[in-house]
């Protein structure tokens, strides 16, 4: 079933058009941001409106059907952070130069670990660097989002 226009925008707006988990903006994307299924389909998860998060294809493919996550602080296999339930300032705050998220409870550290948030796999560091021209230009990170004030 594909999700409709007027549902799609709902979603958009819900999430100030950002993605719900690495608050990547859309308006720097070169396509909209994707829909992303709180609970799979693949798992039984519907397409209303409180099972539906905005999120850019990134954070997408790598949550994919997962809905669970290992904190890497503590080994344990934990739910991950679900946007329609929690709020992203209690689970996830950004390093103080605004190119890092820091899962700051279990489900923050599961879900930043799953979904590789900074991308520390890859050697070019092209989120750091692109969240650093962002921060340059003032677009990022999101005012309300919380900065630590010193390092973790």
């Amino acid at each position: 079933m594909s999700i409709s226009k007027s549902l799609y925008a709902q979603v958009r707006q819900r999430a100030r058009f950002r993605c719900e988990y690495c608050h990547y903006p859309e308006f720097l994307s070169s396509a909209p941001l994707s829909i992303d299924h709180l609970q799979p389909q693949s798992l039984g998860g519907t397409d209303l409106l409180d099972n539906l998060a905005l999120a850019c294809r990134r954070c997408n493919e790598r949550r994919y059907n997962f809905t669970t996550g290992v904190d890497p602080k503590t080994g344990t296999e934990i739910s991950l952070f679900n946007p329609r339930k929690q709020s992203w300032s209690e689970h996830f705050i950004w390093s103080v130069d605004g190119t890092q998220i820091f899962g700051t409870t279990s489900i923050g550290r599961a879900t930043s670990n799953r979904l590789d948030l900074n991308d520390e796999r890859r050697t070019d560091r092209f989120i750091q660097k692109s969240r650093q021209q962002w921060v340059k230009s003032g677009l990022h990170p999101p005012i309300d989002d919380p900065r630590q004030s010193g390092k973790i």
